[in-house]
């Protein structure tokens, strides 16, 4: 984890596929086992648009392209593990063939009206995204 008084930044990317939210179960801990939208961290040297479509390959096997920001969440508190920013994207689902992938445990599809509990602040970041 980073040094005291350095967030580390990280990307969610929110996709559409069949009219439902793309969503992974986390297998790691911090929420293992909770639904999150896909992401991660971003690769020094990497742009925040190339992690947010790395990061949804590498989880749901879905390529993607960015069509918006959603907005930039840095509440310290968002994350157990310290001060993380999270950028987060509104993408559009490409190609790909959805199967769960690195840090994923299951992909879900999920009811963006209906969300269940989300990890993080993620049910946030979907309010946000559906304009709310």
């Amino acid at each position: 984890m980073p040094r005291a008084g350095h967030p580390r930044v990280a990307v969610d990317g929110l996709v559409r596929h069949d009219g439902k939210l793309v969503a992974v179960r986390r297998r790691n801990d911090p929420f293992r086992g909770m639904p999150a939208l896909p992401g991660g961290f971003i690769e020094l040297g990497e742009r925040a648009e190339d992690a947010v479509v790395r990061e949804v390959l590498e989880e749901t096997g879905l390529k993607t392209r960015v069509v918006r920001l959603v907005g930039v969440f840095s509440d310290p508190a968002r994350d157990p593990r310290g001060h993380v920013v999270s950028i987060a994207y509104a993408l559009e689902d490409i190609g790909g063939r959805l199967k769960a992938g690195s840090d994923a445990a299951d992909v879900l599809l999920v009811d963006p009206l209906h969300l269940p509990k989300m990890a993080f602040d993620h049910s946030e970041i979907v309010r946000r995204w559906r304009g709310d």
